[in-house]
């Protein structure tokens, strides 16, 4: 693991990096909290939300919207800390969340419950306007998971796990998606987490292959960063936005009582040459 700094350690199923205001956020699903933490090491539970999936992102304004996937609700955090509703999402079931410059959010959701031993079914990525209204603007993702937004607003990337690809769509004025492209086929690759770097290239988390592996549009492989357990999710921030954040642990499996050894969860971090830029 060259160049890998272990920011923090000892905590369970962590995902959801997103870089804010000098501070990575990242959720730890076990606990069921949304932390804080400096780049020093310093670390404070900002929210505890009873929910797993536990996914976050930050609205333009900064503000803190957070999914609770077993109520079906989008939650917004107040200046004070306190939780309040952001919109309905009108059934259960919810993984990633993503929202553009523009403040569009996307949500998406699995076809099946894989923590249940459900039958697999194709899933679907869902709009949140302003005003709250939620309406599907996509579906038939195998099982769709980390998403992004590149930089000018203009293209929604969604990693499609057991499609082993990249899945791209162009963003409507009104947020709505259309032309559907495979953005990069990953081979075996399995990307959960991704964000965007200022050359339009995807890093993607990888449990399986205990990985991080930076690609170009089309596939090719311009890094891999090799962990030695699952990664879940990545987010660039820090100075310059030149910091790769990874969150990682030792993954169990999906229908274990957990999911990760405890205590395994890492907060991780590489330098990388290029910035950061888009949505988280």
């Amino acid at each position: 693991m060259n160049d890998v700094r272990t920011l923090l350690t000892g905590r369970g199923l962590v995902e959801s990096p997103r870089w804010h205001d000098g501070r990575l956020y990242f959720s730890d699903w076990s606990a069921g909290e949304v932390i804080a933490v400096d780049l020093s090491g310093r670390s404070e539970v900002i929210a505890r939300v009873d929910s797993l999936p536990l996914c976050t992102a930050f609205l333009p304004g900064g503000q803190l919207v957070i999914v609770s996937s077993p109520e079906g609700r989008l939650l917004r955090r107040k200046p004070d800390g306190s939780l309040v509703t952001h919109a309905d999402l009108g059934q259960p079931g919810w993984n990633d969340i993503v929202a553009d410059g523009r403040g569009n959010i996307y949500v998406n959701r699995a076809g099946f419950n894989p923590v249940a031993g459900e039958a697999f079914r194709p899933g679907f990525v869902f709009h949140v306007a302003a005003d709250g209204a939620v309406r599907e603007v996509a579906g038939d993702i195998a099982f769709p998971n980390g998403m992004a937004v590149t930089a000018d607003n203009s293209t929604l990337i969604v990693a499609d796990s057991y499609g082993h690809q990249l899945v791209a769509f162009s963003i409507g004025p009104d947020g709505g998606l259309s032309d559907r492209r495979v953005w990069a086929d990953l081979g075996e690759g399995t990307p959960d987490g991704i964000c965007t770097d200022a050359e339009n290239a995807v890093w993607y988390a990888d449990v399986p292959h205990r990985r991080c592996v930076l690609v170009a549009e089309g596939g090719p492989v311009l890094r891999t960063v090799e962990l030695d357990r699952g990664g879940f999710a990545c987010a660039l921030g820090g100075p310059q936005n030149q910091t790769l954040f990874i969150t990682a642990a030792r993954w169990q499996g999906m229908t274990e009582p957990e999911m990760v050894h405890a205590g395994s969860g890492q907060v991780l971090s590489t330098p990388v040459d290029v910035p950061g830029a888009g949505w988280p």
